[in-house]
């Protein structure tokens, strides 16, 4: 795959400064996103910032939702909390990474197609893969600028990984694409998923196909090193704990590693107890969260009874985010 020429610059314009890439007078509407007072403030956050750390607008803002497993196997869903990632394209074979999560670790690093990593803070490793593997591919190898920055972290107990992947792959598969052109979801998660073998594909998938209201049904997909099969259409299943009159949280224990397997278990007793229908992890492995289905009115008994529990041992009390069924991952205009 090649990437698609990029807009030259019009007549009388001013040529861009060195080591960035043209963008056309169109430049999509992630350049003055940081100061439209009726955006978003996290993508208005994350705009900014990228402009703060290098120097220059964004060409584009993507957020992606972060996703979770259901009960059921082979189902998965996004839930109404994002990440998001800034980007703007460079020709100059530099890739400059920042994060407000790591504001004294952004790094500017050459961008390889192959070989050992370039020494690079260690949270910046992942999103420098993902934009190898994209490079490989075509999208980018002349260099980005990418800002990446999340609305919740680890100790929420979702996976924050894979939303930042599918963010970071969206926003520089987009500015190094042609103005009328959409990122091709289906090649990106192919991508990642060859390039981040560790990682969770069926969030990503949700990440990147997730329907309001619904829940994705996971098929089984080809290895990598097989041949790409016809591309299908993506099957849902209804989920909508808000519309049935119930709510789903996502319930959080906090404090030492080697006791969250015990108090989560402790957690979900006392919640079954005061009136929650069912709970499971949200990701393959168990960590330091459940989520947590229950009708509408017992919200309250629920995360007392748990509190109660919690206090009365001297423990740190559970962690509750409400959790809504949300959409794709999309582009902020």
């Amino acid at each position: 795959m090649t990437p698609a020429p990029g807009p030259t610059v019009p007549a009388g314009a001013a040529a861009p400064a060195a080591g960035y890439a043209a963008r056309g007078p169109a430049d999509r509407a992630g350049g003055d996103l940081a100061r439209r007072a009726t955006a978003d403030p996290l993508f208005r956050l994350v705009a900014y910032a990228l402009e703060a750390a290098h120097g220059r607008p964004p060409a584009a803002v993507w957020s992606a939702p972060y996703a979770f497993r259901l009960g059921s196997a082979g189902l998965v869903a996004a839930a109404g909390w994002p990440t998001a990632a800034a980007a703007a394209p460079r020709d100059d074979g530099l890739v400059r990474l920042s994060s407000l999560g790591h504001p004294a670790d952004s790094c500017d690093l050459p961008l390889t197609l192959s070989g050992p990593l370039p020494d690079a803070p260690a949270w910046a490793v992942r999103p420098y893969t993902v934009l190898r593997a994209l490079a490989r591919a075509g999208y980018g190898r002349g260099g980005t600028d990418l800002h990446v920055q999340g609305s919740l972290t680890a100790a929420a107990g979702l996976a924050v990984a894979e939303p930042a992947d599918c963010a970071a792959a969206l926003a520089v598969a987009d500015v190094h694409s042609g103005a009328q052109e959409q990122p091709d979801r289906a090649i990106l998660a192919r991508l990642l998923a060859e390039a981040l073998p560790e990682g969770d594909d069926g969030l990503r998938r949700a990440v990147f196909f997730a329907r309001p209201g619904r829940a994705l049904l996971l098929g089984v997909q080809p290895q990598p090193q097989q041949k790409p099969q016809p591309r299908r259409r993506q099957r849902y299943a209804a989920f909508d704990p808000a519309a049935s009159g119930a709510r789903l949280v996502l319930m959080a224990v906090r404090g030492e590693a080697a006791d969250r397997p015990r108090e989560l278990a402790r957690a979900v007793s006392c919640a079954r107890r005061a009136g929650a229908l069912s709970a499971w992890p949200p990701g393959q492995r168990p960590g330091r969260s459940v989520l947590v289905l229950l009708p509408e009115g017992r919200l309250g008994a629920v995360r007392s009874a748990v509190a109660e529990d919690f206090r009365g041992r001297g423990r740190p009390v559970p962690r509750f985010l409400n959790i809504a069924v949300a959409g794709a991952a999309r582009r902020e205009e």
